[in-house]
């Protein structure tokens, strides 16, 4: 699954260089996540990165972009590829 980042976020500018796969950028009011980007740290951590080091803890999963471990070592490892 990707994560999001919710409406919760003080845009502390933590969560962006976390992220291996630069998934996180600042959006309209807050910082978002791209789905096409996130592995939620497949391949690279344990644990997401973003949501070990976010203060407000105001990432979580993106029900509308649901995904296996297999297909987030897949993202993982075409985003490594490119």
């Amino acid at each position: 699954m990707a994560l999001r980042i919710t409406g919760e976020c003080i845009n502390c500018d933590v969560c962006e260089p976390q992220c291996p796969n630069t998934a996180i950028s600042m959006g309209a009011e807050h910082y978002i996540i791209d789905p096409s980007r996130c592995t939620e740290c497949v391949g690279h951590f344990d644990e997401p990165q973003c949501q070990v080091f976010c203060p407000v803890e105001c990432i979580e999963v993106d029900p509308e972009h649901v995904e296996d471990q297999d297909t987030l070592q897949a993202k993982f490892m075409a985003l490594a590829t490119s």
